[in-house]
């Protein structure tokens, strides 16, 4: 006789109680004297005789009158289970209720088969557990398996019951639960697969009167409710059996108003109208379970706009935080105390871990589809991976998890009650700490102990930290009609120029003049972060202008819980909110029109560098998987790359990057919004005109986003180009156009898709007059008509512009096409003098019809980025026939080839390449801050003082110099290689 099992007897729970393992033992003699079967009974004394099973039973004795009842009551199940082991011992209990069990429709004999599965299926379970064979993940998963093969085989049984009696037609008898229309959604730890030894099952069940052939008068509503009932009769009646599991099914939409089976419309319609942060707390871990699990897939996709917001939802932290105290004072728990304590809902219990995680999930889960995960422990990992919580709280709260999941167990192991609560007593305590396999109680104590407290530490840091108003602004009072002299005093006192204002703007929203602040509840919130707002504002460059702007903001606000419920959750956010509305006004304008911005600073990796193109790309298109139609497209792209735009520039705004990896970054956002817009833009064009087959298409990047210079506020300036096999091919659709057609109205939808405004902002303004023939020009071009405009009709402004294009598109090999095309134009040998003639003349005209603003118009003052570019470019198309080693879209890279290939000084290089940096990163600066140009006389102290210590220069006088130097270098080389070689001609 072989054992199966492979255990150490060291790793077993210790024994309790003597008394009661004698008394188990007496009844197992009992047991065998009156078995009937020889064979049976010579098996069992067997292995009663070997001593590792001994030890085992008597562990159980002990340990668990649960266990030993099922094991006493089952003797031929016990000695099936000692020799073929637990794993395959589950396997035939699945198989015998799905294969089986299942096609019955008597419905007693599936009662009584389910009772008994259920204990067959504990035993093993709780022999694979103490004896260490598996893990408490597996223990758990295992749990969970067993009550889905129940609830399908109940579910499976029911429905040909109904088919037996005429009232329902199956699509397919043979697999009865196969698209019938009828879902089990299972909730908490069963949706999780992480149930526990003796739970409840919270169940949701859902039908779509769509898919059911109900044939009984009674309707379908009512049948499937008698249905329902039915199936918790199945699972949760007592009888002489037993039971299989205590059915909940309280979960559902408001449960003393609706029935126990919903529609799926009514179901969707009560989450998208009345839904609770709680059941979206609960909706995490929502999974179908049994039924038709097309349906269920269904309704878990069309609710993640309910469970998942696109915007943070800081509020919920709040509510769901309530719950938990609510837990306390309904349940005890408040403190630690190891007897009688709640290892689920007391301090540093399984609840605090839970909601640890599904808080985090709540608000990061809409961004982040990574964090949807049921089960908490992966949850963890994932919180983890996306840096918002840190190694340490992953190894701390998942150890933590375990540990108390597998006390738990043990304690519903012992008589099969659902309980969470330590025993009070001493005697019971170092019970369960013998069965949980420690010497003494004290060291079971002692490591509860220090699990709890390790939860709540971590739970305390992430929902209770106190945060305490600053000294200087905790006394402002705002009562009255009117401001007290001493409080404008201290207003003025702490930065304020005008603290009556001050004392207006703070009245104006207390009393609820704005739509932000109507509410009872924003009014309360936004009272609380007033002092702390004042602050922070007082600590900007310009507290007035940052509180105006706030005013702003807080006008066009819809609802303002949100942002108050955020900025009281994370203080840290006011600083950073005080700097941009102070210091950076387009960062700040760019706030108002989507204040969800804010939440992405909360980002852990918010000010660490931004991922390469292919991983942005990457991540753009698996937020694009979840757009249900193409309006979720354009507002998902928008919401993304204003996302990461927004955290570009308050990185240019903080210098924690360099401005030429801003300016690639900037543009790899774009290039990013465009590969992964086109295919859906010509998806939508499919469907009416279908597809020109064997053509393709690309989009030509002209301007800052072709040499990846691109500022905070760059349009972009685009070209389409397309390619075709067969030159009179049509598209395949039902409405059919000819290649000039279809690209045209490709294209068109396309800088659509980019340029129009949604809910969402506008993505990029879109600029195509640099194609051919500029505006009359034809809005797609075949790559053949390009080449040849370009050849010999192209001005050479227009080769000039070439010098910075490249090529954007899903084909790469028509890319590289593309810019192949481009680098033999570039490289052509051109007249020397009327080359300098005619870039020397477009420099003369531009400077007479959009003369500089001031000494500070970077662009397009004398020495300033206009002549920088015209450097480059003019060297590339007078040299680039003889090298084109030197030819580069990129401004600063094409002067270090340049360099490299001799045609400039070392000392010019040098100059041209900071000048380029110089002039780029105040370029950026002014658009953030300022606007287009500096006003040294109207613009703060505190502002100068930001310009100059991003450019490294220790005050605004140092940056003044080494900008006009720096000027005047880049004037004499421009004067020195172009001016002065026209002015000869």
């Amino acid at each position: 006789m072989i054992l199966s099992f492979s255990y150490s007897e060291e790793t077993l729970p210790k024994i309790s109680s003597s008394s009661r393992a004698e008394l188990g033992f007496s009844n197992w003699n009992e047991r065998i004297e009156r078995i009937e079967n020889s064979d049976l009974k010579q098996d069992l004394i067997h292995f009663q005789e070997i001593p590792k099973v001994k030890s085992l039973l008597a562990s159980v004795f002990s340990n668990s009158p649960y266990l030993s009842d099922c094991l006493l009551g089952d003797m031929e199940f016990l000695c099936q289970l000692l020799k073929q082991g637990p794993e395959k011992s589950l396997t035939t209990i699945h198989h015998h209720l799905l294969q089986d069990v299942a096609i019955s429709t008597d419905r007693q004999r599936v009662m009584s088969e389910l009772r008994r599965a259920k204990k067959r299926a504990s035993l093993a379970i709780g022999f694979a557990d103490i004896t260490g064979q598996w893990t408490d993940r597996r223990v758990v998963e295992e749990l969970t398996g067993f009550a889905s093969t129940a609830i399908s085989t109940a579910v499976s049984h029911l429905f040909l019951e109904l088919q037996k009696r005429g009232q329902i037609e199956l699509k397919n008898p043979e697999t009865p639960e196969e698209d019938c229309g009828y879902v089990v959604m299972a909730m908490g730890k069963l949706g999780a697969w992480e149930l526990n030894y003796s739970s409840d099952i919270d169940l949701i069940i859902l039908y779509d009167p769509e898919k059911i052939v109900y044939l009984h008068n009674r309707g379908v509503q009512e049948g499937m409710v008698r249905l329902t009932r039915d199936l918790v009769r199945c699972l949760d009646d007592r009888t002489k059996d037993g039971y299989v599991f205590r059915t909940d099914l309280r979960l559902r939409p408001d449960p003393s108003a609706t029935p126990l089976a919903l529609s799926f419309n009514a179901a969707m319609t009560y989450y998208e109208t009345t839904g609770l942060n709680w059941e979206r707390c609960a909706m995490i871990k929502a999974a179908p379970i049994a039924g038709d699990e097309e349906l269920g897939r269904r309704f878990i996709n069309e609710i993640k706009p309910f469970v998942w917001r696109k915007h943070l939802d800081f509020a919920a932290i709040n509510d769901i935080h309530g719950i938990k105290r609510q837990i306390y004072a309904h349940k005890g728990g408040s403190k630690i105390a190891i007897k009688g304590h709640n290892i689920k809902l007391g301090r540093g219990g399984i609840r605090e871990i839970e909601f640890f995680a599904q808080t985090q999930q709540l608000i990061w889960g809409g961004r982040n589809q990574d964090l949807r995960s049921n089960s908490t422990v992966y949850a963890l990992e994932q919180l983890h991976k996306a840096h918002l919580i840190s190694p340490k709280a992953l190894h701390d709260m998942t150890e933590a998890y375990w540990f108390l999941r597998r006390v738990e167990n043990r304690l519903q192991m012992v008589d099969d009650q659902q309980t969470q609560f330590l025993p009070d007593s001493d005697g019971g305590l170092a019970d369960i700490a013998a069965f949980l396999g420690y010497d003494r109680v004290d060291e079971f104590s002692e490591e509860l102990s220090n699990h709890l407290h390790v939860v709540e530490n971590h739970y305390a840091a992430l929902f209770e930290e106190e945060h305490t108003q600053p000294n200087t602004t905790k006394n402002l009072v705002f009562t009255g009609h009117e401001a007290a002299p001493e409080l404008v005093e201290e207003l003025e006192k702490i930065g304020f120029q005008d603290g009556a204002r001050v004392f207006q703007i703070i009245t104006k929203w207390k009393q609820g003049k704005y739509r932000a602040v109507r509410s009872d509840r924003s009014r309360r919130l936004i009272t609380e972060i007033v002092p702390v707002l004042l602050e922070a504002f007082s600590n900007s460059a310009t507290p007035d202008t940052a509180l105006n702007k706030f005013d702003d903001f807080l006008s066009g606000l819809p609802t303002g819980v949100q942002l108050f419920s955020m900025l009281q959750t994370n203080p840290n956010l006011l600083d950073l909110l005080a700097e941009i509305m102070g210091s950076a006004p387009a960062l700040a304008d760019r706030l108002s029109n989507s204040p969800g911005l804010l939440e992405a600073v909360l980002s852990d990796d918010f000010f660490a560098p931004m991922p390469e193109l292919h991983a942005l790309q990457n991540q753009l298109e698996h937020t694009l998987e979840e757009a249900r139609d193409f309006q979720d497209v354009l507002d998902d792209t928008r919401r993304w790359a204003n996302d990461q735009k927004f955290r570009i520039g308050l990185q240019i705004l903080r210098a924690t990057c360099s401005i030429e990896r801003s300016s690639k970054d900037l543009s790899n956002i774009a290039e990013s919004s465009i590969t992964s817009l086109l295919p859906h833009v010509k998806d939508e064009l499919k469907k009416r005109h279908g597809v020109i087959p064997q053509s393709d298409f690309a989009i030509l990047a002209m301007g800052k986003l072709g040499s990846q210079e691109m500022t905070v506020t760059s349009d972009l300036d685009l070209i389409s180009l397309y390619d075709l096999k067969e030159v009179d091919a049509h598209s395949d659709g039902d409405r059919p156009l000819d290649p000039t057609q279809y690209f045209a109205r490709l294209t068109q939808r396309f800088t659509n898709a980019l340029n129009v405004m949604t809910p969402e902002g506008r993505l990029y303004e879109i600029d195509m007059r640099l194609r051919p023939s500029g505006g009359s020009g034809p809005l797609a071009l075949s790559l053949q008509a390009f080449e040849k405009y370009q050849l010999n009709e192209a001005w050479t402004w227009e080769h000039m512009a070439l010098t910075r294009a490249r090529a954007i598109g899903h084909n790469q090999e028509f890319c590289d096409r593309i810019n192949s095309v481009i680098k033999s134009i570039l490289c052509i040998e051109r007249d020397p003098q009327k080359l300098v003639g005619d870039i020397a003349d477009m420099r003369q005209r531009i400077a007479r019809e959009k003369p500089a603003q001031s000494e500070w118009d970077i662009k397009l003052v004398e020495g300033g980025l206009i002549d920088l570019e015209f450097l480059s470019q003019y060297l590339q198309l007078r040299h680039g026939h003889s090298d084109s080693t030197i030819l580069n879209t990129n401004t600063k890279q094409a002067f270090k080839q340049l360099g490299k290939a001799g045609l400039i000084s070392s000392t010019d290089t040098s100059d041209l390449s900071d000048a380029f940096d110089l002039f780029h990163q105040l370029q950026n600066l002014f658009r953030l801050t300022i606007g287009e140009a500096l006003d040294e006389n109207n613009t703060s102290s505190e502002v100068l003082l930001r310009l100059a210590k991003a450019c490294n220069e220790p005050g605004f006088p140092e940056l003044r110099e080494r900008y006009f130097q720096t000027k005047n270098h880049v004037s004499r080389i421009y004067k020195q290689i172009i001016a002065d070689k026209s002015s000869k001609l």
